[in-house]
C-alpha cells in the first residue's frame, strides 16, 4: 500500500492526466472545427493517450490497495487561432506535466517507495518522447506557416497518426 501522501498525490496526477484528455479533445474539436481533420486526428489520439495514462495510474492504486478518488475536472480552454498556436499551447502543458511526474517521482523517493518509482520511470520516458513529438510539430508548423501548400501537407501527414496502447496497458 502506497503512504497516504503518495496516495493523494497519485490521485492528484490522475486527475491531471484527465484534465490533459480533456484539453487534447477541445484542441481535437477546434481542428476539426477549423476543417483540419489531420489536426483533429492527432489530437484525438492524445487524448487517448492521456486516459491511458490516467489508467495506468489507476491501476497501480487499485493493484496496491489504495483506493482512487475521482475528482471534477475543470474547463479548458476551447479555441486556438490556428494549429500552430495549439502545439505551441501543448508544448507549455506537457512541460508542466513533466514538471508534476518529476515531483511525484521525487516524493516516491522521499517515501522509498521502489513499485511507484518504477510505474514512474515510464512516465518520465514518455514525457522526454511527448515534449520531442511537440517540438518537432512546431518546428514543421513554422517551417511551412504562410504556405496553404505545406500546411495541406502538413495536416495530412497528421491524419496518418495512429493510437498504441501504452506498454503498462498492453501487458495486462
Amino acid at each position: 500500500m502506497l503512504s497516504e501522501k503518495l496516495c493523494a498525490a497519485f490521485n492528484a496526477q490522475i486527475n491531471a492526466e484527465l484534465w490533459s484528455a480533456y484539453l487534447y479533445l477541445s484542441m481535437s474539436v477546434d481542428a476539426s472545427d477549423r476543417g483540419e481533420k489531420g489536426a483533429a486526428n492527432w489530437f484525438m489520439v492524445q487524448f487517448q493517450e492521456e486516459q491511458d495514462h490516467a489508467k495506468i495510474m489507476i491501476n497501480h492504486l487499485l493493484s496496491r490497495g489504495n483506493k482512487v478518488v475521482l475528482k471534477p475536472i475543470e474547463g479548458v480552454r476551447t479555441s486556438w487561432d490556428n494549429t500552430l498556436e495549439a502545439f505551441k499551447t501543448t508544448l507549455e502543458h506537457e512541460k508542466k506535466v513533466t514538471s508534476l511526474i518529476n515531483s511525484l517521482y521525487e516524493l516516491a523517493i522521499e517515501e522509498r517507495d521502489y513499485a511507484a518509482q518504477n510505474t514512474l520511470k515510464w512516465f518520465i520516458d514518455e514525457q522526454i518522447e511527448e515534449e520531442e513529438n511537440v517540438n518537432e510539430m512546431i518546428y514543421q508548423y513554422e517551417a511551412v506557416e504562410g504556405n496553404r501548400y505545406g500546411l495541406l501537407m502538413m495536416d495530412k501527414e497528421l491524419a496518418g497518426r495512429t493510437y498504441n496502447t501504452p506498454s503498462p496497458l498492453a501487458q495486462k
